[in-house]
């Protein structure tokens, strides 16, 4: 009885050791994550009209416009950008994303060459350990996680295209909703994406200042580098926040084991007691007979 109650309170000693651990990761990711939280919220709308302005201009450009960026062809070669994270303990997060790369390889790009670039260790890993083809130069992206080198991984992305390296590339990520909240999408990065327009809606209308070739030549590379520096702060956000939520939730499974054992504690000493108590009085009466 003894060895199960030094054991019960072995595990209770490593469940608290434990959930004092997850409670500081937990206060860690908030800290990390209200930073991360004000750069996104800042970064998103200058982000989102810039790709809607780069979209109009492209829906509207004439035909005789060279626009190489936003040159259509058949998706036979393709390069998926997944934005995973460098460290773990962030609930489903990862898995996540790589399951969307699997899904949109299998559900859009059946019969194309696909091609992998991870930004995020745990991605890279994962697609190095099972056999795609991956472009590993830019995976320390959050080892120094700033413009200039995202918009490295941007470059090459844009460089490849023009090249005729791929025909289609894609960004896979998680937009930041909230701590809780985050939406896993596939978002298509070029060719640029025109806007549908609907039945009698008219193409925006811009004045160019200096020629719009001039302009478009000028601002198209860049808002493509911002659209993915936009990513990376979506993804970085989402990192945060999901292992935050993966902390709490440890701290309350942690809580529920410790009731639980301390229960399992109780009444292995309760039994323990019982047994001495009878084993006393036992041998008062067998020396009274």
């Amino acid at each position: 009885m003894s060895g199960q109650l030094k054991e019960v309170r072995n595990r209770i000693k490593s469940v608290t050791s434990t959930q004092q651990i997850t409670k500081a990761m937990k206060m860690v990711s908030a800290a990390k994550l209200r930073r991360a939280q004000d750069a996104i919220t800042q970064m998103a709308p200058y982000s989102h009209k810039l790709q809607e302005m780069l979209s109009n201009i492209v829906s509207s450009a004439s035909s005789d416009m060279p626009l190489p960026l936003a040159a259509e062809r058949p998706a036979e070669k393709v390069l998926l950008i997944p934005i995973t994270s460098d460290r773990g303990l962030c609930g489903a997060y990862n898995t996540n994303v790589i399951k969307l790369t699997r899904t949109t390889i299998s559900e859009k790009f059946p019969k194309a060459e696909v091609t992998i670039l991870p930004l995020g260790k745990k991605g890279y890993e994962y697609f190095v350990k099972n056999n795609f083809k991956v472009v590993d130069n830019y995976w320390t992206v959050f080892q120094n996680l700033s413009f200039d080198n995202v918009r490295q991984a941007a470059i090459y992305a844009q460089q490849a295209f023009l090249e005729k390296k791929y025909d289609r590339v894609e960004i896979v990520y998680s937009q930041f909703r909230n701590a809780a909240v985050q939406f896993f999408v596939s978002e298509p990065y070029l060719p640029i994406p025109k806007v549908a327009k609907g039945a009698g809606e008219k193409n925006a209308d811009f004045i160019f200042e200096p020629s719009k070739e001039v302009l478009v030549e000028e601002l198209m590379p860049k808002i493509l580098n911002t659209q993915v520096y936009k990513a990376i702060l979506d993804a970085n956000a989402s990192e945060h926040g999901a292992r935050m939520t993966a902390m709490d939730k440890a701290s309350e499974n942690a809580n529920e084991l410790l009731r639980s054992l301390k229960i399992s504690y109780n009444r292995a000493r309760q039994a323990a007691i019982t047994t001495e108590l009878t084993e006393i009085v036992s041998g008062a009466a067998a020396l009274q007979g």
